[in-house]
């Protein structure tokens, strides 16, 4: 498992993610869709992506709007697994 990242380290990782804001323990994104089945379509895809890597976001749907938050649950803030998963998804939306 990863060690969690220190706080004064983060902002180098989110270069490798620039779409993701920090806030707390954790990184987000927010993801808009015209419809609300494509981003039905979209989660189901996170959720391949997500279970290949063994490690899962928590997703919040609002009609048309998907936020994505990413941490490490076990380990208490973000680790290297947090920002690997954002650059898997972003692949979904760029």
């Amino acid at each position: 498992m990863s060690d969690v990242i220190p706080e004064e380290e983060i902002e180098t990782w989110l270069k490798k993610a620039p779409e993701w804001e920090h806030e707390g323990k954790e990184i987000f994104r927010v993801v808009e869709f015209d419809e609300f089945m494509e981003g039905i379509d979209f989660i189901d895809a996170v959720a391949e992506i997500a279970e290949e890597a063994g490690h899962h976001p928590d997703i919040d749907i609002r009609w048309c709007t998907i936020t994505l938050h990413l941490t490490t649950h076990d380990q208490g803030g973000l680790t290297e697994a947090d920002f690997e998963l954002a650059k898997r998804i972003d692949t979904l939306i760029d």
